[in-house]
């Protein structure tokens, strides 16, 4: 049984073997149609980095 996956950018069904050589996109107008929305900026990457807390926010009661 041969995997299908979704190409990114069009959608179509792509099967997931050696011969599909721009896998997961279908073509390479689509792999670089995603290399240049990254380069342009359009796709972010999240961080899940939070701001260490400050003395007055940690809770703790220093001052005995």
């Amino acid at each position: 049984m041969t995997t299908v996956v979704k190409c990114p950018t069009c959608g179509k069904d792509v099967r997931w073997t050696p011969e599909s050589r721009f896998r997961p996109f279908c073509s390479e107008r689509c792999k670089q149609i995603d290399l240049g929305a990254w380069a342009a900026e359009k796709y972010k990457i999240g961080s899940n980095d939070e701001e260490p807390p400050t003395d007055d926010a940690s809770g703790d009661n220093a001052h005995h």
